[in-house]
């Protein structure tokens, strides 16, 4: 009999699907020129992944980054067709390397932005303490490596989700939505009860008022 088990949180499922915004409208005012809402967006992102990180430590069970640190040894099993039945219930192995990947590129292009600068309209709050040959470098990657290397990866990371729902009938996208999985075996649920959503709410407003003081004090 299947097992009706709360996999995905709250918090981080409305991080889930905020992200997937900020990234389509990062990318949409960058191509259309719209630099304050792209500075915008940039810092609402900046938001969200410093929440991640921090939720990745106390969120609910299957968010923390505990739950799908794997061994090298288990992701190769996984590849080989060789996976262990806890695979099936958060992210699996290869779901993993998609996360962690994401988060790490979502970083380091905010951070590329923050100090990079065009010479022509724009240029990130923080451009005037790093120094220029930074600021060039900088520059050069959230344009040229940073953007295109993160529209690759979303276009993987849809692709993936595509080919578990038609090639291996596995729906990714139902419980980020319901926050539900109908698993085959019985699995510990993660904690989604009003206190774990007060304290996602309360680190994420520290989260943005973190955000702020940033851009207040060390802007110029």
């Amino acid at each position: 009999m299947p097992h009706r088990i709360r996999i995905w949180d709250l918090p981080t499922r409305l991080f889930h699907w905020l992200l997937a915004l900020c990234v389509i409208g990062l990318v949409a005012s960058a191509k259309l020129g719209l630099m304050d809402w792209h500075f915008r967006l940039g810092y609402a992102m900046l938001t969200l992944l410093v929440f991640r990180l921090l939720w990745g430590l106390v969120g609910g069970r299957w968010s923390r980054f505990s739950s799908f640190l794997y061994a090298p040894g288990s992701l190769w099993r996984y590849l080989r067709g060789r996976g262990e039945p806890t695979h099936a219930i958060g992210h699996s192995p290869t779901g993993a390397l998609s996360v962690f990947a994401l988060l790490i590129l979502l970083l380091v292009q905010v951070a590329s932005g923050l100090i990079s600068d065009d010479e022509i309209a724009s240029a990130g709050p923080l451009t005037h303490l790093v120094p220029g040959t930074w600021v060039s470098l900088a520059t050069w990657y959230h344009r040229a490596i940073g953007q295109w290397a993160l529209i690759a990866l979303v276009l993987l990371h849809i692709a993936a989700i595509l080919w578990y729902l038609w090639g291996r009938k596995q729906n990714l996208i139902q419980p980020m939505i319901s926050g539900d999985k109908l698993l085959s075996q019985a699995a510990e649920p993660a904690r989604d009860d009003f206190g774990s959503r007060l304290l996602a709410g309360v680190l994420l407003l520290l989260c943005a008022g973190a955000v702020a003081l940033l851009l207040r004090y060390a802007g110029p």
